[in-house]
């Protein structure tokens, strides 16, 4: 489900379906939304789905309202982003990234 952002709200329930059987690469932003530096993130990731929409999903977790996913994947600091590729993660960022940062390892993944 894609709003008006671009963005994926991902949740325990759809993960499955949105992340791991996507067939192209997709960026998982692990959030709180009470956290200032998840809320900092927050324009990144809503630029980063506009400008590689049709490329790499882009899809947003709230780690407060999920925890299984979150707990399989060991997420302990938030933010945490995780690119996943045929299902597999294959690469993260753990708390704030510039958005530089985060272009050059979504441009890697092609």
């Amino acid at each position: 489900m894609a709003t008006k952002n671009k963005y994926i709200i991902l949740t325990d329930e759809n993960f499955q379906q949105e992340v791991l059987d996507s067939a192209g690469p997709i960026l998982v932003d692990f959030f709180v939304s009470w956290k200032g530096a998840s809320q900092i993130m927050v324009p990144i990731i809503v630029e980063l789905a506009v400008e590689f929409e049709g490329k790499i999903k882009v899809g947003r977790m709230d780690v407060d309202n999920n925890s299984q996913i979150p707990s399989m994947y060991g997420i302990r600091k938030i933010p945490t982003f995780m690119l996943f590729k045929k299902g597999e993660v294959v690469d993260q960022v753990v708390g704030m990234a510039r958005k530089i940062e985060l272009v050059e390892k979504l441009n890697n993944l092609f």
